[in-house]
């Protein structure tokens, strides 16, 4: 073997193609003469780095560590972290026939292409000690309960484009679907992957919308809408979704056989858990039917719920509007006698929401989140406290926080997702509250109650959201070209990276009581524990105790 590619003087790129890395960008450089003849006059240079590499493939076997392939550019080969090290993302690329990128023809417009072995690492902090605060879940873990810290592998695949692509853009028809509630955003995240899937060449035609959810791939009432860049013109600028969603509808073998009659070979999922959980079914069933369908979610959550990621998209939406309530709710309370103010935020079992509008407004003098108990007596003894103290009251609160007072765990039923169905905690502790005020010897309070979920769910998105929008899409379809397949698209660590579907749908995330943002929440706002037997008093109005 040595023998064979020393005699014939092998270069950088046939021996990249030997380790699966062959970049097929560097055969779309035109040869002219002048270069023809510098590579003609270094053969001994070439075969001298032939022998590196080979020796060095000799040695994978034997070593740990795994070598970055040649950029052709000359460099040598880096040192790699270890691959059981590294998440495992799905791929096809094995049944399928990679071929050159149509972004070769200018090396990405100059930027040039993600290496297939470029990683990014999960966690950024090390930790000295165990005492550290936010040390709980250790180094690359994903906290999401109080009993539950999931050890998650010390790195992630980068997303972005590849220089192999394994479908044949004339011949790809792509779906792309939104699942479960309405988040601001979903419009700009369809536009983007029309545009993308555009971009890479496939036709006028192929790109299909499914109506209503995961239900719209077998259901003769609503076909799919075909989707184009003239379709998707200025839809950004509308909140919802074109394609229309739903909850459930998740029969998987009807929709691998609706996905093998219509052709359709990449399917983009626009979900939460619940979304990306039909997501990797989809996925697993195509295996099973061995169905190549490259199959690719993106992270939707108003609620910010999904592990690992940074955050979903549409949630500094959220928390800008909300922001925008609980202003209301302080220009309502500060403006009555005894004014109180109750604002019911989205956070089915996250309170992400409610804590960073909190601490954006500033205004919040109690936030109740699912995560943290609270005993009501102690919570309406304080609103009275705020009362004399300052003369009025503003109260933030999740609509999972209190599920425990007002229905036990058997009664929690669940909706076509399997998320939980929740009593209104917001109109019960505005209820709770006027009773309070109404009791013997108390002063009366003016209490101004504001919901606005639904109108938070059907905002356009803000600038920060519309251009996360757009890299998640364009991020997805990279991702689908590459071979990539049960996986989904999301910002981790500052970077944007491809994670198997499996890990993210674990559980929920959610706030770490013990964590450094709530701990910043309650130092600015200075609420006392309310499940708790400390005295009730504000560390911002101490000077009145």
């Amino acid at each position: 073997f040595f023998v064979f590619f020393s005699q014939h003087s092998i270069d950088r790129r046939s021996l990249d193609f030997a380790m699966g890395l062959w970049n097929p960008c560097k055969t779309a450089r035109r040869t002219t003469p002048a270069t023809a003849m510098a590579s003609f006059r270094r053969p001994q240079g070439r075969v001298c780095t032939a022998r590196r590499q080979l020796t060095h493939l000799r040695r994978l076997g034997r070593s740990k560590t795994v070598p970055q392939a040649s950029d052709g550019n000359g460099t040598s080969p880096q040192p790699f972290p270890n691959d059981d090290e590294v998440m495992t993302v799905d791929t096809l690329a094995s049944v399928l026939q990679p071929r050159p990128s149509p972004y070769c023809a200018n090396n990405n417009n100059g930027e040039g292409f993600v290496h297939p072995r470029d990683r990014v690492m999960l966690q950024a902090l090390e930790f000295y000690s165990e005492e550290s605060a936010g040390s709980r879940c250790g180094g690359a873990a994903a906290y999401s309960t109080q009993d539950l810290c999931i050890q998650l592998d010390k790195y992630a695949v980068r997303s972005g484009p590849r220089s192999n692509i394994y479908f044949d853009p004339k011949k790809v028809t792509a779906a792309i679907v939104t699942c479960g509630g309405l988040c601001p955003g979903l419009n700009d995240v369809v536009k983007n992957l029309v545009l993308q899937l555009t971009g890479y060449g496939v036709p006028d035609g192929n790109i299909l919308g499914i109506r209503y959810g995961f239900s719209g791939f077998y259901e003769l009432e609503h076909p799919p809408r075909n989707l184009t860049v003239n379709s998707v013109e200025n839809i950004q600028l509308m909140g919802g979704t074109i394609l229309g969603t739903s909850r459930g509808g998740s029969d998987m073998k009807k929709i691998v056989e609706s996905l093998k009659m219509q052709g359709i070979n990449m399917v983009f999922v626009v979900g939460g858990n619940g979304g990306n959980a039909g997501a990797s079914a989809i996925a697993k069933e195509c295996m099973v039917q061995d169905y190549k369908c490259a199959v690719v979610g993106i992270p939707k959550s108003i609620d910010n719920d999904i592990l690992v990621i940074d955050k979903t998209f549409g949630f500094d939406t959220a928390v800008e509007e909300a922001e925008r309530a609980i202003l209301s709710a302080k220009v309502e309370a500060y403006s009555a006698k005894r004014g109180v103010g109750i604002v019911k935020l989205m956070g089915r079992q996250s309170g992400f929401i409610a804590l960073h509008a909190s601490m954006a407004a500033g205004e919040a003098d109690i936030c109740l989140i699912p995560e943290v108990r609270f005993r009501l007596e102690r919570v309406l003894q304080y609103i009275d406290y705020l009362l004399e103290v300052k003369g009025h009251c503003v109260i933030v609160i999740a609509e999972g926080a209190g599920q425990d007072i007002l229905q036990s765990s058997d009664e929690v039923g669940t909706d076509a997702s399997g998320n939980p169905i929740l009593a209104d905690v917001g109109v019960w502790l505005r209820d709770e509250v006027k009773r309070y005020f109404k009791g013997p010897g108390r002063k009366p309070a003016d209490v101004k109650y504001i919901d606005p979920s639904y109108m938070i769910r059907a905002s356009k998105c803000i600038s920060s959201d519309a251009i996360y929008c757009q890299v998640l899409a364009q991020g997805a379809v990279h991702g689908a070209f590459a071979g990539f397949t049960n996986m989904t698209v999301g910002l981790v660590n500052t970077h944007y990276v491809y994670l198997p579907t499996p890990v993210i749908i674990q559980a929920p995330r959610s706030v770490n009581p013990q964590g450094r943002m709530w701990n910043r929440m309650i130092a600015s706002n200075g609420q006392p524990d309310f499940d708790s037997d400390e005295p009730l008093r504000s560390r911002r109005y101490l000077f009145h105790a």
